[in-house]
């Protein structure tokens, strides 16, 4: 921004102004063989100034005695400094004398002055006589005309010769012809050292790649966006997140391709997208260090993505103020996803009202992830009206993760009807959470078909809880090959339940183990055990329960105490049953007493009789009877028949 009074300002922006079209005529001025030397107008010492003095006077002597040269030279000369009267004669001397160079250069001279189409007469004189320089302003003018034809074919003419420009200018129209010759001629401008050619050599390489190896319609660098996660049974909701840098194509660890040696070259010439491209794929293959300098380097050429990235990176390393720096710096020019990442950064801090600041920044930026994070940040503090009004905004606007979190917010307000529909907008633009969401959603109104179909949907793209949500359909169904399939997706996914479950299919197909043998070597464990202790590490009690009874199996009983003991002390009817089973055999029997009265407190039917028959042993009648009477009551049929003989014979001696 420029203030008022600021005169430095407006003084270095005239100085970059007048470099800039300078430099623009550079590029089609065409040099002259009489001249000694390049000439850099921007340099300021004196001693350039005193060569390029000496050089225009000698050339000046020898055109005032009619050297064709020295007036071609002198007059290129002049026009480079910008003193177009002073260049006009020469060059229009020399050019009456058919020096081609000349005539270009004079055309350059009527462009400037906006005579464009006398311009081009000179140009076409020059570029007959074979001129590069002249074909490729000559095909430039054709192009800005509209008349595509005649600028390819001079285009094509300057490129045939050569000339860097011309093959860039040529590219440049095939490719918005798409014409596959476009990338012919970007090699060529980039093999001459046409930084612009390199980077667009090397996207439309990583393009082709990319296709290759995704497909026709993902192409390019990819942003992670946010999720909010999935309805789990009980009303939950799970997971946030915001978005992050983009990440390049490709596999860590993996050979430089053609295209990031072209990106490289690019970058090496100071142009700033390339380093930017350069530094992802980099980051993206682990040599974070160097990534990082190429970060640098683009971000302070004003890249906004690349200080963007270099604050991710830097947050990565540990140093989160020197990100919040870049990320400042980024954002401040108009960078939403650093907005995001400083809001973010701000959230954690609780510094919501800063936060929610830079949230709507990221928004008015155009970046729809402010709208969604907004969202996340009023529903953390239960302000759930303004939530789902931003999660409503940003749902229009196309993201999917916020249409799931909107219909999550209103189908917990009790409108299935409502959420319906942007579960499914989320779920056919590929939210995972919401195809499984609407798994749940069609289960819930017993419609189990089409609560499969989605429950697949998610499965297929690795939705842990729809795996095995799929698995217990194909369990049910008797297809226990499908079923162990998604169990095993569900469980290395880290789903207890799966694990479980997966432990039981294999338990299932276990030979019944043999007898005992005095001085066998211990049985190692088996996959099913191992994954029921995976299950039970998680905290499933059946899981722990059943690992418990394994190891008593295998003699190792302070290992099955172990696991009892937990899965009893977490609530575990059949753990703390099992517990009292074992205290009792190594004579622990009050102790035992204590789990056996918690487990039939909890309806256990056989702990109730083996209390039943404790009391009976101890002679406490009217207690035995008491707890008969709940053994009678909770079951199976078994456990009732002996509690009720038991009961019976308790009776009799209490009445004898």
């Amino acid at each position: 921004m420029v203030f008022m009074g600021d005169r430095a300002t407006l003084l270095e922006t005239g100085r970059f102004v007048q470099r800039h079209a300078r430099n623009a005529a550079d590029e089609i001025i065409e040099a002259v063989g009489a001249v000694d030397a390049a000439v850099d107008t921007t340099a300021e010492t004196d001693a350039d100034t005193e060569n390029e003095t000496e050089t225009e006077a000698r050339h000046r002597r020898a055109a005032e005695r009619g050297d064709l040269a020295s007036m071609s030279a002198l007059g290129a000369l002049l026009l480079r400094r910008g003193d177009l009267d002073g260049a006009e004669p020469y060059l229009r001397g020399a050019t009456a004398e058919g020096d081609r160079a000349a005539a270009n250069n004079l055309g350059v001279l009527l462009h400037q002055r906006g005579y464009a189409e006398e311009a081009a007469g000179w140009w076409r004189v020059a570029a007959v006589a074979g001129s590069a320089p002249a074909a490729h302003a000559l095909g430039r003018h054709h192009r800005e005309r509209g008349d595509e034809p005649a600028a390819e074919y001079w285009l094509r003419q300057a490129a045939e010769q050569g000339h860097a420009l011309g093959a860039y200018a040529l590219a440049d129209l095939l490719e918005h012809r798409s014409d596959v010759g476009a990338e012919r001629w970007l090699r060529a401008a980039a093999e001459q050292g046409h930084r612009e050619a390199a980077y667009r050599l090397a996207l439309a390489l990583e393009r082709r790649a990319t296709e290759s190896t995704r497909g026709p319609h993902e192409t390019g660098t990819r942003l992670r966006t946010p999720g909010t996660g999935a309805i789990v049974p009980g009303g939950a909701v799970t997971g946030t997140g915001l978005a992050a840098p983009a990440r390049a194509p490709g596999e860590p660890g993996g050979e430089p391709t053609e295209a990031e040696q072209w990106f490289r070259q690019a970058a090496a010439r100071g142009h700033r997208r390339a380093a930017l491209h350069l530094g992802a794929i980099l980051e993206h293959r682990g040599e974070l260090k160097e990534a990082g300098r190429w970060y640098l380097s683009s971000a302070k050429e004003g890249e906004a993505k690349a200080a963007c990235a270099l604050g991710f990176l830097l947050r990565d390393a540990g140093d989160e103020e020197s990100a919040a720096v870049w990320w400042l710096r980024a954002a401040q020019d108009g960078d939403g996803n650093a907005a995001n990442a400083l809001g973010a950064l701000h959230a954690a801090r609780g510094e919501q009202q800063t936060a929610e600041r830079w949230y709507r920044a990221a928004m008015d930026a155009g970046d729809v992830n402010g709208a969604y994070n907004l969202g996340l940040l009023c529903a953390a503090q239960d302000r759930i009206p303004q939530a789902e009004q931003w999660y409503r905004r940003a749902a229009y606007a196309g993201h999917r993760e916020a249409a799931n979190a909107l219909a999550v917010l209103l189908l917990q307000a009790g409108d299935a009807n409502g959420a319906e529909p942007w579960f499914s907008k989320a779920a056919e633009a590929g939210s995972v959470d919401a195809a499984f969401n609407l798994g749940i959603l069609h289960a819930g109104r017993d419609d189990d078909r089409t609560a499969l179909v989605w429950y697949e949907r998610a499965a297929a793209a690795g939705h842990t809880e729809a795996a095995l949500q799929v698995g217990i359909a194909a369990l049910r169904d008797g297809d226990e090959r499908t079923a162990e399939r998604h169990l095993r997706c569900a469980a290395g996914g880290g789903s207890a339940e799966a694990a479980f479950r997966l432990a039981s299919v294999l338990d299932a197909r276990r030979p019944e183990p043999g007898p005992a043998v005095l001085g066998a070597p211990r049985e190692e464990k088996s996959e099913c055990e191992e994954w029921y202790e995976r299950a039970a590490q998680q905290g499933h009690r059946r899981a722990q329960v059943r690992v418990g009874m394994l190891a008593a199996g295998r003699g190792d009983l302070a290992e099955a105490d172990r696991w009892y003991r937990e899965a009893a002390e977490a609530g575990s009817r059949n753990g703390a049953f099992n517990l009292g089973l074992l205290l009792a055999r190594e004579g622990s029997e009050r102790e035992a007493a204590l789990w056996w009265t918690r487990a039939a407190r909890a309806g256990h039917g056989r702990a109730a009789l083996r209390l039943a028959l404790l009391a009976a042993r101890r002679g406490e009648l009217t207690e035995g009877r008491h707890w008969c009477a709940r053994a009678v009551e909770l079951g199976p049929a078994e456990v009732a028949e002996r509690a009720a003989r038991l009961s019976e014979a308790l009776h009799q001696e209490l009445t004898a």
